[in-house]
């Protein structure tokens, strides 16, 4: 057997260079986060070395970084902002979508619309960053509801994109019979397509509340009132003219990854279904 797996060119796994792999990626992954808790645990007096433990744990770095970022308000308009803009990207970006794809081959303007779209995604944000400013102070848009619309529509070519694979896989017979039985379009699209994409609505849904949540530039350059802000955007008060508050920085930092972590460990399970059925199909 052995001679056989030889003759064959099979080569048995490096555990050795396998381990050392994994140890280096823990490191990686650990280490900033051990740094970051450390620092937020300390006093400003014990930073001369940010990877020793400090003598006392200062628990209030946390509550003055609380009351500091008006973290209750800004965790309510960042929840606000993910929450509504993960349902409209879901139900509009997903019409879209199979809208184009079942017509793309049938008609030049639903092709066009789809390169269109997906052309979309090689545009940086900072190109249009000044002139969207202008718009969206023209427009009054300047606030959560505003930003919140060009979530989902700033989404939509790389979720198309998404959805337009997953599409295709689905048989074109189920529609069919739908119509025979006289459903409507759009009783076709969520009674019948719409249930079938739950895979890739996992996957678009993760991709949306990771944007959303961890998005700093856009809050930046489109949000006027400060009431209005952000999780990410609230930390800026940190940041003074000529020195920085780390251990309460911080602990500010500890509290806005604290929702995305508490969401993974509950959703984790369908967190990783959606990802590996959506590459799957």
């Amino acid at each position: 057997m052995n001679k056989l797996f030889k003759a064959k060119g099979v080569k048995k796994p490096n555990y050795t260079l396998t381990a050392v792999l994994m140890v280096i990626g823990i490191f990686v992954i650990l280490g900033p986060l051990y740094m970051a808790i450390v620092i937020a645990i300390k006093s400003p007096n014990e930073m001369t070395n940010v990877l020793s433990l400090p003598s006392h744990i200062q628990w209030s770095n946390f509550t003055k970084a609380w009351n500091m970022t008006d973290y209750p308000q800004m965790f309510l308009n960042t929840l606000f902002i993910t929450v509504v803009n993960i349902i409209f990207t879901i139900i509009t970006n997903s019409m879209a979508a199979y809208a184009i794809t079942r017509q793309r081959r049938k008609n030049k303007f639903f092709n066009l619309l789809y390169y269109y779209f997906i052309s979309a995604m090689f545009i940086p944000f900072n190109v249009i960053m000044l002139p969207l400013v202008k718009q969206i102070n023209t427009f009054h848009m300047d606030n959560v509801i505003g930003i919140t619309f060009l979530y989902i529509v700033f989404g939509l070519p790389m979720n198309t994109f998404l959805y337009a694979g997953f599409i295709k896989q689905i048989p074109t017979a189920l529609e069919e019979a739908a119509i025979m039985d006289g459903a409507t379009p759009f009783q076709v699209f969520f009674k019948v397509i719409f249930p079938l994409m739950k895979p890739m609505h996992a996957t678009v849904a993760i991709l949306s509340f990771m944007w959303t949540w961890n998005d700093f530039l856009m809050p930046l350059v489109l949000l006027s009132n400060p009431s209005q802000q952000t999780l990410q955007l609230s930390q800026y008060v940190f940041q003074g003219q000529f020195s920085t508050n780390y251990n309460l920085a911080f602990a500010s930092y500890m509290l806005v990854l604290a929702p995305v972590l508490i969401m993974y460990i509950f959703f984790q399970k369908y967190i990783i279904s959606g990802v590996v059925s959506g590459a799957i199909k």
